[in-house]
């Protein structure tokens, strides 16, 4: 696989975030030449996708290696030096040597490891397919729910058959039903409109009203007019009632005023 130099050295020290950094120490691999000692190099390690960069230092604007974590494994290994948290990245390819690497302590360790195993490209496919697997069953899920809760609404709102029993008491009463002319039963309270209205003794507006097909007691709210001749002829009988009393009581006052 071949790689430019400069942007590779540029995606390095761009201000894109990292996803692990830290002090590693080493005992080969490219761009790091062996120690005659076991100590084994310090170098500051960045983990940006799956590229792992190592520079001089902190501070250093140069990457010295570059390590593609594709179709490796990251695994605990033993160090030269006996008490180093030390770890391996091997290759399946023949001929490349693992790079053995060693954080400061045990949860250093364990951070850079796990970080290291979800790099590749591969790991990535992995959750990519998992997360979709999951949001199917649960877009399954929903669909199922949704359509358990139409059937539960749906069997509630199914009409009732008429109840065609007996009418009950009103206030404590039976009405009796009568049989009209052609047969047919007819409640009583429910007589035709307008068919005897002086048995009935109303007049004034709830005969206006009966004469037109509506309930005495509330008009229908459909034509303003009818509600306006409705409500307006109470209010002027009153004021003419009014208007006759205060004509009565004109002369009384003027005669108690004089002498």
């Amino acid at each position: 696989m071949k790689l430019n130099k400069r942007s590779v050295a540029h995606y390095a020290l761009s201000d894109s975030p990292a996803d692990h950094t830290g002090f590693l120490r080493t005992w080969g691999g490219p761009g790091t030449p062996p120690t005659p000692s076991g100590a084994g190099r310090r170098y500051w390690f960045v983990l940006k996708g799956n590229l792992l960069f190592s520079f001089e230092s902190k501070e250093s604007r140069a990457p010295l290696s570059l390590v593609v974590l594709e179709g490796c494994t990251v695994e605990l290994a033993e160090a030269p030096v006996p008490e180093e948290f030390a770890f391996a990245i091997r290759f399946d390819a023949p001929g490349v040597r693992p790079h053995l690497l060693a954080a400061d302590g045990q949860v250093a360790q364990e951070a850079w490891v796990k970080a290291l195993s979800r790099a590749s490209f591969g790991y990535m496919r992995l959750v990519v397919r998992e997360l979709e697997s999951q949001l199917q069953d649960a877009r399954q899920s929903l669909a199922l729910h949704r359509c358990v809760f139409q059937k539960s609404v749906t069997g509630c709102n199914k009409p009732q058959a008429p109840d065609r029993r007996a009418p009950g008491p009103e206030n404590g009463h039976l009405f009796p039903r009568d049989r009209n002319s052609n047969g047919s039963v007819e409640e009583r309270g429910s007589r035709p409109v307008g068919r005897d209205l002086t048995e009935w003794g109303l007049q004034g507006p709830a005969s206006l009203l009966l004469s037109r097909g509506q309930s005495p007691v509330s008009p229908e709210t459909s034509c303003f007019s009818t509600l306006h001749d409705w409500y307006g002829k109470e209010i002027t009988e009153l004021r003419r009632g009014w208007q006759q009393r205060a004509k009565g009581s004109q002369p009384e006052s003027k005669q108690q005023s004089r002498p």
